[in-house]
Protein backbone atom coordinates (compact mmCIF):
# COMPACT_ATOMS: atom_id res chain seq x y z
CA UNK A 1 0.00 0.00 0.00
CA UNK A 2 1.77 3.11 -1.25
CA UNK A 3 1.63 6.44 0.57
CA UNK A 4 1.15 8.11 -2.81
CA UNK A 5 -2.21 6.36 -3.08
CA UNK A 6 -3.51 8.81 -0.45
CA UNK A 7 -2.46 12.01 -2.18
CA UNK A 8 -4.73 14.73 -3.57
CA UNK A 9 -4.40 18.25 -4.96
CA UNK A 10 -5.27 21.05 -2.53
CA UNK A 11 -5.07 24.76 -3.43
CA UNK A 12 -3.26 26.57 -0.62
CA UNK A 13 -6.05 29.15 -0.28
CA UNK A 14 -8.41 26.41 0.97
CA UNK A 15 -6.31 25.83 4.12
CA UNK A 16 -8.35 27.58 6.83
CA UNK A 17 -6.28 30.16 8.68
CA UNK A 18 -8.86 31.32 11.21
CA UNK A 19 -11.80 29.75 13.03
CA UNK A 20 -15.26 30.89 11.97
CA UNK A 21 -17.10 33.30 14.26
CA UNK A 22 -19.57 30.58 15.25
CA UNK A 23 -18.21 27.10 15.89
CA UNK A 24 -21.17 25.21 14.43
CA UNK A 25 -21.57 27.36 11.30
CA UNK A 26 -18.89 25.43 9.41
CA UNK A 27 -19.97 23.37 6.41
CA UNK A 28 -20.62 19.67 6.79
CA UNK A 29 -20.29 17.01 4.12
CA UNK A 30 -22.13 13.72 4.58
CA UNK A 31 -20.40 10.73 3.01
CA UNK A 32 -22.17 7.37 2.96
CA UNK A 33 -19.36 4.81 3.52
CA UNK A 34 -21.35 2.10 1.75
CA UNK A 35 -22.43 3.87 -1.44
CA UNK A 36 -20.07 6.84 -1.62
CA UNK A 37 -23.07 9.19 -1.92
CA UNK A 38 -22.34 12.78 -0.89
CA UNK A 39 -24.58 15.57 0.41
CA UNK A 40 -23.88 19.03 1.82
CA UNK A 41 -25.19 20.97 4.80
CA UNK A 42 -23.89 22.85 7.86
CA UNK A 43 -22.54 21.47 11.10
CA UNK A 44 -25.54 22.70 13.08
CA UNK A 45 -27.53 20.13 11.06
CA UNK A 46 -25.53 17.23 12.55
CA UNK A 47 -28.33 16.16 14.91
CA UNK A 48 -30.35 15.13 11.86
CA UNK A 49 -27.91 12.27 11.29
CA UNK A 50 -28.04 11.02 14.88
CA UNK A 51 -30.67 8.68 16.31
CA UNK A 52 -31.93 8.21 19.88
CA UNK A 53 -29.73 5.58 21.50
CA UNK A 54 -26.65 6.45 19.45
CA UNK A 55 -23.53 7.34 21.44
CA UNK A 56 -21.15 10.18 20.56
CA UNK A 57 -17.61 9.48 21.78
CA UNK A 58 -15.62 12.68 22.41
CA UNK A 59 -11.99 13.27 23.33
CA UNK A 60 -11.90 15.64 26.30
CA UNK A 61 -8.16 16.34 26.20
CA UNK A 62 -7.07 19.96 26.60
CA UNK A 63 -4.26 21.56 24.62
CA UNK A 64 -1.51 22.94 26.82
CA UNK A 65 0.59 26.04 25.93
CA UNK A 66 3.28 23.61 24.81
CA UNK A 67 5.62 25.94 22.90
CA UNK A 68 8.31 27.64 24.96
CA UNK A 69 10.80 30.29 23.81
CA UNK A 70 14.00 30.63 25.78
CA UNK A 71 17.80 30.70 25.56
CA UNK A 72 20.75 28.39 26.06
CA UNK A 73 22.24 29.05 29.47
CA UNK A 74 25.84 29.03 28.26
CA UNK A 75 25.58 31.21 25.17
CA UNK A 76 22.19 32.97 25.44
CA UNK A 77 21.37 31.66 21.94
CA UNK A 78 17.66 31.43 21.16
CA UNK A 79 15.91 28.09 21.75
CA UNK A 80 12.39 26.93 20.90
CA UNK A 81 10.97 23.97 22.81
CA UNK A 82 7.81 22.05 21.97
CA UNK A 83 6.44 19.68 24.61
CA UNK A 84 5.33 16.43 23.00
CA UNK A 85 4.81 13.83 25.71
CA UNK A 86 4.91 13.92 29.50
CA UNK A 87 7.00 11.12 30.99
CA UNK A 88 6.89 12.13 34.67
CA UNK A 89 6.23 15.23 36.80
CA UNK A 90 9.43 16.88 35.54
CA UNK A 91 10.47 14.89 32.44
CA UNK A 92 9.13 15.43 28.91
CA UNK A 93 9.83 14.27 25.40
CA UNK A 94 10.31 17.41 23.34
CA UNK A 95 11.14 18.83 19.95
CA UNK A 96 13.95 21.39 20.15
CA UNK A 97 15.04 24.03 17.61
CA UNK A 98 17.88 24.36 16.82
CA UNK A 99 18.46 20.77 17.89
CA UNK A 100 22.18 20.66 17.11
CA UNK A 101 22.86 23.17 19.87
CA UNK A 102 21.05 21.14 22.53
CA UNK A 103 23.13 18.00 23.09
CA UNK A 104 23.02 15.86 26.22
CA UNK A 105 23.73 17.99 29.27
CA UNK A 106 22.81 21.29 27.60
CA UNK A 107 20.68 23.66 29.69
CA UNK A 108 18.02 26.14 28.52
CA UNK A 109 16.37 28.93 30.52
CA UNK A 110 12.85 30.33 30.09
CA UNK A 111 11.26 33.50 31.40
CA UNK A 112 13.42 35.28 33.94
CA UNK A 113 15.01 32.02 34.99
CA UNK A 114 11.91 30.65 36.70
CA UNK A 115 12.04 27.59 34.45
CA UNK A 116 15.13 25.64 33.36
CA UNK A 117 15.55 22.39 31.48
CA UNK A 118 18.44 19.97 30.98
CA UNK A 119 18.74 17.58 28.05
CA UNK A 120 18.96 14.02 29.38
CA UNK A 121 18.88 12.08 26.11
CA UNK A 122 18.84 12.61 22.35
CA UNK A 123 16.58 10.03 20.70
CA UNK A 124 17.14 8.43 17.30
CA UNK A 125 14.37 10.54 15.74
CA UNK A 126 16.01 13.73 17.05
CA UNK A 127 13.54 14.36 19.87
CA UNK A 128 15.02 15.26 23.25
CA UNK A 129 14.17 13.88 26.68
CA UNK A 130 14.50 16.84 29.01
CA UNK A 131 14.04 17.44 32.72
CA UNK A 132 12.64 20.71 34.07
CA UNK A 133 13.67 22.40 37.30
CA UNK A 134 11.47 25.08 38.85
CA UNK A 135 9.94 26.41 42.06
CA UNK A 136 6.16 26.32 42.29
CA UNK A 137 3.50 24.60 40.20
CA UNK A 138 4.64 23.60 36.71
CA UNK A 139 1.23 24.07 35.06
CA UNK A 140 0.97 27.65 36.37
CA UNK A 141 4.47 28.46 35.10
CA UNK A 142 3.65 26.94 31.72
CA UNK A 143 0.45 29.01 31.49
CA UNK A 144 2.54 32.15 31.98
CA UNK A 145 5.47 31.33 29.72
CA UNK A 146 4.07 28.99 27.06
CA UNK A 147 2.13 29.68 23.88
CA UNK A 148 -0.45 27.63 22.00
CA UNK A 149 1.27 25.31 19.48
CA UNK A 150 -0.75 25.87 16.31
CA UNK A 151 0.04 23.60 13.34
CA UNK A 152 2.70 24.96 10.94
CA UNK A 153 0.19 25.42 8.09
CA UNK A 154 -1.67 28.06 10.16
CA UNK A 155 0.15 31.35 9.58
CA UNK A 156 -2.30 33.71 11.31
CA UNK A 157 -2.07 34.51 15.00
CA UNK A 158 -4.97 33.08 17.01
CA UNK A 159 -6.80 35.93 18.71
CA UNK A 160 -8.71 33.74 21.17
CA UNK A 161 -6.76 30.68 22.41
CA UNK A 162 -10.02 29.05 23.53
CA UNK A 163 -10.98 28.57 19.89
CA UNK A 164 -8.25 25.92 19.69
CA UNK A 165 -9.96 24.05 22.53
CA UNK A 166 -13.18 22.05 22.42
CA UNK A 167 -16.00 23.26 24.68
CA UNK A 168 -15.64 19.99 26.62
CA UNK A 169 -11.83 20.08 27.03
CA UNK A 170 -11.00 19.04 30.61
CA UNK A 171 -7.69 17.22 30.97
CA UNK A 172 -4.40 18.99 30.19
CA UNK A 173 -1.90 17.15 28.02
CA UNK A 174 -2.20 17.64 24.24
CA UNK A 175 0.23 19.31 21.86
CA UNK A 176 -2.58 19.64 19.28
CA UNK A 177 -6.36 19.87 19.44
CA UNK A 178 -8.76 17.05 18.54
CA UNK A 179 -10.11 19.35 15.85
CA UNK A 180 -13.32 17.52 14.88
CA UNK A 181 -14.68 18.55 18.27
CA UNK A 182 -14.07 22.25 17.65
CA UNK A 183 -17.38 22.48 15.76
CA UNK A 184 -19.57 21.65 18.76
CA UNK A 185 -21.16 24.28 20.98
CA UNK A 186 -22.71 23.67 24.39
CA UNK A 187 -26.11 24.46 22.89
CA UNK A 188 -25.67 21.99 20.04
CA UNK A 189 -24.60 19.26 22.47
CA UNK A 190 -27.65 20.01 24.65
CA UNK A 191 -29.93 19.66 21.62
CA UNK A 192 -28.27 16.37 20.69
CA UNK A 193 -28.70 14.97 24.22
CA UNK A 194 -32.35 16.10 24.33
CA UNK A 195 -32.89 13.99 21.22
CA UNK A 196 -31.87 10.92 23.22
CA UNK A 197 -28.32 10.66 21.93
CA UNK A 198 -25.80 9.57 24.57
CA UNK A 199 -22.36 11.13 24.99
CA UNK A 200 -19.23 9.50 26.42
CA UNK A 201 -15.93 11.26 27.07
CA UNK A 202 -12.58 9.54 26.67
CA UNK A 203 -9.11 11.08 26.85
CA UNK A 204 -6.25 10.79 24.39
CA UNK A 205 -3.46 13.34 24.68
CA UNK A 206 -2.67 14.20 21.08
CA UNK A 207 1.00 14.29 20.10
CA UNK A 208 2.42 15.84 16.96
CA UNK A 209 3.37 12.37 15.72
CA UNK A 210 -0.25 11.96 14.65
CA UNK A 211 0.18 14.76 12.12
CA UNK A 212 3.70 14.09 10.90
CA UNK A 213 3.98 13.18 7.23
CA UNK A 214 4.56 9.54 6.38
CA UNK A 215 8.09 9.43 4.94
CA UNK A 216 8.15 5.76 3.94
CA UNK A 217 7.04 4.88 0.43
CA UNK A 218 5.15 1.86 1.76
CA UNK A 219 2.54 3.06 4.28
CA UNK A 220 2.74 -0.15 6.28
CA UNK A 221 6.38 0.63 7.16
CA UNK A 222 5.36 3.80 9.03
CA UNK A 223 5.78 3.70 12.81
CA UNK A 224 3.28 5.70 14.87
CA UNK A 225 4.31 7.62 17.97
CA UNK A 226 2.58 6.41 21.14
CA UNK A 227 0.02 8.59 22.92
CA UNK A 228 -1.49 8.33 26.40
CA UNK A 229 -5.18 7.47 26.72
CA UNK A 230 -7.68 6.98 29.53
CA UNK A 231 -11.16 5.45 29.42
CA UNK A 232 -13.18 5.71 32.63
CA UNK A 233 -15.52 2.94 33.73
CA UNK A 234 -18.44 5.34 33.28
CA UNK A 235 -17.48 6.01 29.66
CA UNK A 236 -16.92 2.32 28.92
CA UNK A 237 -20.27 1.40 30.48
CA UNK A 238 -22.09 4.08 28.47
CA UNK A 239 -20.54 2.90 25.20
CA UNK A 240 -21.05 -0.80 25.93
CA UNK A 241 -24.68 -0.28 26.98
CA UNK A 242 -25.41 1.81 23.89
CA UNK A 243 -23.99 -0.92 21.69
CA UNK A 244 -25.96 -3.66 23.45
CA UNK A 245 -29.14 -1.61 22.97
CA UNK A 246 -28.56 -1.31 19.23
CA UNK A 247 -27.21 2.25 19.21
CA UNK A 248 -24.41 3.28 16.90
CA UNK A 249 -21.01 4.26 18.31
CA UNK A 250 -20.04 7.49 16.54
CA UNK A 251 -16.58 8.91 17.18
CA UNK A 252 -15.94 12.63 17.18
CA UNK A 253 -12.55 12.71 15.54
CA UNK A 254 -9.84 10.23 14.68
CA UNK A 255 -8.37 10.47 18.21
CA UNK A 256 -11.61 9.20 19.77
CA UNK A 257 -11.64 6.42 17.18
CA UNK A 258 -8.06 5.40 17.93
CA UNK A 259 -8.77 5.45 21.67
CA UNK A 260 -11.73 3.08 21.67
CA UNK A 261 -10.33 0.84 18.94
CA UNK A 262 -7.15 0.46 21.02
CA UNK A 263 -9.12 -0.73 24.06
CA UNK A 264 -11.86 -2.74 22.30
CA UNK A 265 -12.01 -6.53 22.42
CA UNK A 266 -12.61 -8.61 19.30
CA UNK A 267 -16.28 -8.98 20.29
CA UNK A 268 -16.69 -5.19 20.22
CA UNK A 269 -16.84 -4.68 23.98
CA UNK A 270 -14.82 -1.80 25.41
CA UNK A 271 -12.52 -2.10 28.41
CA UNK A 272 -11.92 0.80 30.77
CA UNK A 273 -8.38 1.70 31.77
CA UNK A 274 -5.39 3.77 30.72
CA UNK A 275 -2.18 3.23 28.83
CA UNK A 276 -0.26 4.11 25.69
CA UNK A 277 -1.41 3.42 22.16
CA UNK A 278 0.44 3.49 18.85
CA UNK A 279 -2.41 1.96 16.86
CA UNK A 280 -2.13 2.64 13.12
CA UNK A 281 -5.42 2.25 11.26
CA UNK A 282 -5.24 1.97 7.47
CA UNK A 283 -7.26 0.16 4.77
CA UNK A 284 -7.67 -3.49 5.62
CA UNK A 285 -8.27 -2.76 9.31
CA UNK A 286 -11.44 -4.33 10.76
CA UNK A 287 -13.20 -1.88 13.08
CA UNK A 288 -14.26 -3.56 16.30
CA UNK A 289 -16.45 -0.84 17.76
CA UNK A 290 -16.83 2.34 15.71
CA UNK A 291 -19.94 2.64 13.51
CA UNK A 292 -19.62 6.25 12.40
CA UNK A 293 -17.12 9.10 12.33
CA UNK A 294 -17.24 12.90 12.47
CA UNK A 295 -13.96 14.36 11.26
CA UNK A 296 -12.25 17.26 9.52
CA UNK A 297 -10.50 17.18 6.13
CA UNK A 298 -6.94 15.91 6.58
CA UNK A 299 -3.54 16.48 5.01
CA UNK A 300 -2.56 14.54 1.88
CA UNK A 301 -0.62 11.32 2.55
CA UNK A 302 -1.39 11.50 6.27
CA UNK A 303 -2.16 8.65 8.66
CA UNK A 304 -5.46 10.41 9.43
CA UNK A 305 -6.54 10.26 5.80
CA UNK A 306 -5.61 6.56 5.82
CA UNK A 307 -7.81 5.99 8.88
CA UNK A 308 -10.80 7.65 7.21
CA UNK A 309 -10.12 5.59 4.08
CA UNK A 310 -10.04 2.42 6.17
CA UNK A 311 -13.57 3.18 7.32
CA UNK A 312 -15.20 4.51 4.15
CA UNK A 313 -12.99 3.19 1.34
CA UNK A 314 -10.10 5.00 -0.32
CA UNK A 315 -11.93 5.75 -3.59
CA UNK A 316 -15.01 7.05 -1.77
CA UNK A 317 -12.89 9.30 0.45
CA UNK A 318 -10.66 10.69 -2.32
CA UNK A 319 -13.75 11.34 -4.45
CA UNK A 320 -15.29 13.23 -1.52
CA UNK A 321 -12.09 15.25 -1.11
CA UNK A 322 -12.12 16.16 -4.80
CA UNK A 323 -15.69 17.38 -4.44
CA UNK A 324 -14.76 19.31 -1.29
CA UNK A 325 -12.06 21.12 -3.28
CA UNK A 326 -14.51 21.85 -6.11
CA UNK A 327 -17.09 23.15 -3.61
CA UNK A 328 -14.43 25.31 -1.90
CA UNK A 329 -14.62 23.64 1.50
CA UNK A 330 -12.15 24.85 4.13
CA UNK A 331 -9.47 22.29 5.08
CA UNK A 332 -7.52 21.14 8.14
CA UNK A 333 -7.72 22.24 11.80
CA UNK A 334 -9.98 25.32 11.48
CA UNK A 335 -11.73 23.98 8.40
CA UNK A 336 -15.04 22.30 7.65
CA UNK A 337 -16.17 18.82 8.67
CA UNK A 338 -17.51 15.59 7.27
CA UNK A 339 -19.73 12.92 8.82
CA UNK A 340 -19.37 9.31 7.71
CA UNK A 341 -22.53 7.37 8.54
Amino acid sequence: MLVGDFDYELPEELIAQDPLEKRDSSRLMHLDPQTGAISHMHFYDIAGYLNPGDCLVMNNTRVIPARLYGARKETNGAIELLLLKRISDTKWETLVKPGKKMREGAVAVFGDGELECTVLEVKEDGNRIIEFSFDGIFEEILDRLGTMPLPPYIKHKLRDPNRYQTVYARHDGSAAAPTAGLHFTEELLDDIRKKGVLTAEVTLHVGLGTFRPVKEENAEDHIMHSEYYNITKEAADTINNARKSGGRIICVGTTSCRTIESAAHEDGSLESGSGWTDIFIYPGYRFKLMDGLITNFHLPKSTLLMLVSAFAGRENVLNAYREAVEERYRFFSFGDAMVLL
